[in-house]
């Protein structure tokens, strides 16, 4: 895809949509870290329907750590992964209050260094609540920007670093978000929704629907 198609693109997707973010239900930085890290292999319809009544009884890390693994269980449960990611989220909260005094850093080696937070987790957090241009890429970027064109590459890493490339610059700080939402609500696995795309005629993509 051409460079002055890429800009086309996304001027398209910031049109429709001019002020993009996560779907994930959030009242502060710390419960967004906490979304995030349940909504590996997740919904974020199932996170959130587990978070409302988590956040309720625990919005903050020393909270957390008072409901303890089994009570962060008892809210997650029907998440996949839940025992694992349970433990995670108090192990996080332990280490936010000794290493940062209970804030979410604003760093990416710090984020990275929390238990359940890799590169995509930490690139949402920067993302989002401190408005770093950095792309968080998900299966739904990853597939999106390879059938389309747009950033092709064999890997997560790799389509990060092409979308870095790649994207405008005056869009890259919400770039991330109309990807995530193009991808899952359009440009879906199984059958893509070409005949209502925004950038259907901008697509490499060859067995477009009707």
């Amino acid at each position: 895809m051409k460079r002055e198609t890429v800009r086309e693109f996304f001027r398209r997707l910031a049109d429709a949509n001019p002020r993009p973010t996560t779907e994930l239900e959030y009242g502060s930085p710390f419960q967004l870290l906490v979304a995030v890290v349940l909504s590996a292999q997740a919904t974020d319809k199932s996170v959130n329907l587990a978070t409302r009544g988590l956040f309720a009884e625990a919005p903050t890390p020393e909270a957390i750590i008072t409901l303890g693994e089994e009570g962060v269980v008892a809210h997650i449960r029907t998440i996949g992964l839940y025992r694992n990611k349970a433990r995670n989220v108090v192990a996080l909260s332990h280490l936010l209050l000794e290493r940062h005094g209970g804030e979410v850093p604003h760093d990416r080696a710090a984020l990275e260094a929390l238990p359940g937070v890799g590169r995509k987790t930490a690139n949402v957090v920067l993302n989002t609540v401190f408005g770093e241009p950095v792309m968080a890429v998900d299966t739904h970027i990853f597939r999106l920007a390879n059938r389309t064109g747009l950033a092709p590459g064999k890997d997560v890493l790799a389509v990060e670093h092409a979308l870095m490339r790649r994207v405008p610059k005056d869009y890259l700080r919400d770039a991330h978000h109309w990807l995530i939402l193009h991808g899952r609500y359009v440009c879906t696995a199984r059958k893509p929704k070409c005949g209502e795309c925004l950038v259907r005629d901008l697509c490499d993509y060859r067995d477009k629907t009707a």
